[in-house]
């Protein structure tokens, strides 16, 4: 994956991740700012020539290329006369399992000079300290396949703008489980809670640990999770920064913000100005005209229900991946309020109001219903009305989205234990 091309005067996420990688490999000192200012410039620039690039300043693809690897946490390493996969951990400070499980296919008792293997040398991949960006996501999705192949990666559809839509598979069992995060642009924070989930869970698997008393090895045994973690990338896009200011989208969304929303943090829709928890066909009507009455009757920052049911690529994606799938359960990540929602009308499911009396207990968080004015059209409501099966949405954090980073690591704790337990139930 070729990351975007960095030069003086840009401030995007991906800067972050520049400035963080730098400030890894000792070249940067400062903190992670977003901008590219001259401290940054000069760090890069003391990196290229040690490394014997052109001291230029830019962020291209030979830069990026010698980067990856403190990126990524994957060394490509060409195997040496002498070298067995005991001596490579032990030189790259790793474990032997991570090495075995990124080269499936690698005879471990006889591995040859000059071929190549894939080396995790950083026992994390996903960042959680930065702001996050649809870019930023593929680049550790793509990490986490080197290092875990035993993951699926499925590209389930796109967005307005183009951009994949993945969903990631651990699990090999018949029972499934799906967990979405990022409907709402603002509330980003969702997507690294449920990427970090993923390496944490990986990374469980292959070094048979446990996690919260959960046994990793029999999840993965008897359940499919799928984790389709940023919805509405373009929207997640425009609040974190990643989105050009000169491109149509970023127009487009300037011309549609409103003084009493601030911008583009109180952003939610995706980047057509369609709040996608809100178009999904269980009582469409009723979210309209509730939303209608509020003044949200045309593209907005939030609330437009859209011109229909299913009208956008990016709630047609998720319902049809659900459609395609069939799972026994739902997680739909947003922020704020610490509450578990679990219920729709008057459907029941079974054991729906017990499994989240128990993500109660495992979080802390409050079960509770949906008010009314914000019952209709999200996509837990239209999960439960079309398979009448447990489905809930999961606020995380307090405060206004978009949630400080100061509060992930809280969130995590939180929440490791709904995850877990929604794909480990009988119930």
């Amino acid at each position: 994956m070729e990351l975007t091309k960095i030069t003086f005067g840009d401030e995007t996420p991906t800067v972050g991740l520049l400035q963080e990688v730098l400030s890894k490999t000792g070249y940067y000192g400062g903190g992670i700012t977003y901008a590219y200012d001259n401290a940054t410039a000069s760090a890069l620039e003391d990196f290229q020539k040690a490394a014997g690039l052109v001291s230029d300043g830019i962020v291209g693809p030979l830069t990026w290329g010698v980067l990856m690897p403190y990126i990524t946490g994957n060394y490509i390493y060409k195997v040496k006369s002498g070298d067995t996969l005991s001596t490579i951990a032990a030189r790259f400070w790793t474990e032997l399992n991570s090495i075995k499980a990124a080269n499936p296919l690698l005879n471990s008792d006889n591995i040859v000079p000059g071929e190549e293997i894939t080396v995790p040398f950083i026992s994390k991949i996903i960042p959680v300290n930065l702001k996050y960006s649809n870019e930023i996501m593929q680049l550790n999705i793509n990490a986490l396949k080197l290092r875990y192949p035993f993951i699926e990666i499925i590209d389930a559809g796109m967005s307005v703008l183009g951009k994949n839509i993945p969903v990631i598979r651990i699990g090999r069992g018949t029972r499934k489980v799906f967990y979405n995060a990022s409907h709402h642009a603002n509330e980003w924070i969702t997507t690294p809670l449920l990427m970090k989930f993923t390496d944490d869970f990986c990374y469980a698997f292959v070094n048979d640990q446990t996690i919260k008393g959960f046994n990793i090895r029999r999840i993965f045994d008897k359940t499919s999770i799928y984790i389709m973690p940023m919805v509405n990338p373009d929207g997640v896009d425009l609040v974190t920064g990643a989105l050009p200011k000169d491109s149509e989208g970023y127009k487009y969304a300037v011309s549609i913000s409103r003084e009493n929303i601030p911008f583009p943090s109180g952003w939610k829709a995706n980047i057509r100005g369609v709040d996608l928890n809100l178009n999904y066909p269980a009582r469409w009507e009723e979210a309209k005209k509730i939303k209608y009455a509020k003044g949200y009757s045309s593209p907005a920052p939030r609330d437009f229900v859209g011109p229909y049911p299913f009208s956008e690529p990016e709630s047609r994606t998720v319902g049809q991946f659900t459609k395609n799938i069939n799972p026994d359960l739902t997680l739909s990540y947003h922020s704020q309020g610490e509450i578990i929602y679990w219920k729709f009308l008057d459907y029941n499911p079974p054991a729906s109001l017990e499994i989240a009396q128990e993500f109660s207990r495992q979080s802390g968080y409050t079960v509770a219903e949906t008010p009314y004015e914000s019952g209709f059209a999200g996509y837990k409501d239209w999960f439960i009305q079309e398979y009448n099966l447990p489905g809930y949405t999961i606020e995380v954090g307090k405060g206004t989205s978009p949630l400080p980073l100061t509060q992930f690591d809280q969130i995590y704790t939180d929440n490791i234990g709904i995850l877990l337990y929604a794909a480990d139930t009988q119930l």
